[in-house]
């Protein structure tokens, strides 16, 4: 039987403060509503990027290219390994991949929905 949503997570937070499960989920999604973490995050899908591959992709600054990056490696979705001076960056968990494939096909399936919404921040409506 599936977990539900609003049930207490079994981990707290860094600052040791307990969430829900549906905090944690909702969170889990506002990591990748950040525009920049997403374009990020589906240039890393394709495979291993170093930090200046990342600044040349995104074209924003580094030190923001920086937290963008740092955020999705604390959430989990890239892992970060250092090479020399160089740090570079993979996919975590190839369920990531299957997640954005998802995510790519529902907006498509809903799209002029989603772009017609008022009711979420950032949407054209």
């Amino acid at each position: 039987m599936p977990q539900r949503l609003d049930a207490p997570a079994a981990a707290a937070t860094v600052d040791e403060v307990p969430c829900t499960h549906l905090d944690t989920v909702a969170k889990f999604f506002r990591a990748l509503s950040d525009p920049t973490r997403l374009k990020l995050l589906e240039f890393i899908l394709d495979g291993e990027r170093t930090s200046a591959e990342c600044v040349e992709h995104a074209g924003i600054s580094q030190p923001r290219v920086s937290v963008h990056l740092s955020c999705l490696v604390d959430c989990g979705y890239i892992a970060a390994r250092r090479d020399g001076k160089k740090l570079r960056y993979a996919v975590g968990d190839p369920r990531v991949v299957d997640l954005l494939v998802l995510a790519r096909s529902l907006a498509a399936d809903n799209a002029a929905a989603l772009n017609c919404c008022t009711r979420i921040p950032g949407s054209q409506g």
